[in-house]
């Protein structure tokens, strides 16, 4: 039953009103984060989520405290209570990839619940209690340090999350401290360290936490809707208009007076492949080109389908020579891939071109590479022109 008392003209509440409140609020916390990010799954958000049911379920086990229930319930509080603290360090680990499996964080829960039920939890609220603080604020100083060493999306919010993470740390370590020199009766430790200021802590924690998991998810789903307006959805590569804006950045940047090559790719006969083969087999055969294009440049590339079964790539810092020889690298793979259904890949065309040590004009790159194009076309396919070439570049030899 929740009852209050007034004293001086202020209102006090016992500490299961306190606990009723902290339940209630850390529940719809719960709820919230659910009902906002539900599609969103990632380990981090999944462990926070698992330290807001911990939380949850450890003050439902304290609102036992002081019935008969005691020395089963006081226990399981609080190693639920740490294995939510250390599930948020779980959360902040896997935010810098690293892994954390579950008996990395089983420990410190089951000592806390063995040092409390061994600790005259009849008769005693605080059994095992310098245990229970010392390892909560390990759980969530550790958790500050790896959410500060986070490079995430949302790097202010994580920021914000370590601090509070620390600070709540603080707390617990100043409660652990009291705790031993004056004992839970004392009383600094009832007025700075006891069930109302720690309540009010854990409130704070929890609502930066599912905040935090919120903001995240929006990050991550905004991310993904970028990448769909961007991507092609079939290959996975840039779409035309992405690759355009991302080239035009690139040449008006550093790029602008450094050699920078631009490739335009297209299959041969393609349509005879899906005419003859179906639609599966040409898809087939985009998604692998794709993929050798993707496993032939560096990440700072771009690579983007132009159109159709035209691809079009822009490698800044590469030479003329480079770039002629990248394309005949991205044939040579494609050559060794096997289809699905053992069909041979398309050959491929592909037009060349170059800036040189000299600012280009990305409209004119692309027109001269696709004469180039042209011209290996016209001169029977399968093989690389350079726009300053005299003769091609012929490709290894593919299967016909």
């Amino acid at each position: 039953m929740i009852t209050a008392s007034l004293h001086e003209g202020a209102i006090v509440l016992d500490p299961f009103s306190v606990r009723m409140v902290l339940g209630i609020v850390t529940l719809t916390l719960i709820v919230l984060s659910a009902a906002s990010s539900r599609r969103i799954r990632s380990t981090s958000t999944t462990w926070w989520r698992v330290a807001l049911l911990l939380f949850f379920a450890g003050n439902f086990a304290f609102l036992l405290n002081g019935t008969s229930f005691l020395a089963w319930a006081n226990p399981p509080g609080k190693a639920l209570i740490v294995a939510g603290a250390f599930s948020i360090w779980a959360g902040a680990r896997s935010l810098r990839e690293r892994k954390v499996s579950a008996w990395q964080i089983s420990p410190a829960p089951l000592i806390t619940f063995l040092a409390s039920a061994m600790d005259g939890v009849e008769s005693s609220l605080w059994s095992g209690g310098l245990m229970y603080l010392g390892m909560t604020a390990a759980g969530l100083g550790m958790a500050a340090g790896e959410l500060w060493l986070a490079k995430s999306a949302q790097s202010r919010m994580t920021k914000f999350l370590a601090l509070i993470a620390g600070l709540t740390s603080l707390y617990y370590l100043g409660r652990g401290v009291t705790f031993v020199l004056e004992g839970p009766d004392g009383s600094s430790f009832r007025t700075l360290f006891g069930y109302a200021p720690a309540a009010l802590m854990h409130l704070i924690l929890l609502v930066s936490l599912s905040f935090t998991i919120n903001s995240l998810g929006n990050s991550h789903l905004i991310k993904r809707l970028r990448e769909r307006a961007e991507r092609d959805h079939l290959t996975g590569l840039l779409n035309r208009g992405a690759f355009l804006g991302l080239a035009e950045k690139e040449l008006a940047g550093p790029a602008a007076h450094q050699n920078a090559a631009l490739i335009l790719a297209d299959l041969d006969y393609f349509k005879a492949v899906n005419d003859e083969h179906g639609h599966a087999a040409g898809d087939a055969a985009l998604r692998a080109f794709a993929e050798a294009c993707t496993a032939s440049v560096r990440s700072t590339d771009l690579v983007g389908r132009y159109g159709g079964e035209e691809f079009i790539l822009l490698l800044p810092g590469a030479t003329q020579q480079r770039a002629e020889a990248i394309a005949s690298e991205i044939s040579q793979r494609l050559s060794a891939m096997a289809d699905p259904a053992g069909l041979p890949y398309p050959t491929v065309s592909y037009g060349v071109t170059s800036t040189g040590a000299k600012a280009a004009d990305l409209n004119f790159m692309i027109s001269v590479a696709d004469a180039a194009l042209y011209s290996a076309k016209a001169q029977g396919r399968d093989q690389v022109v350079g726009a300053e070439s005299v003769e091609p570049l012929p490709t290894i030899q593919q299967r016909p």
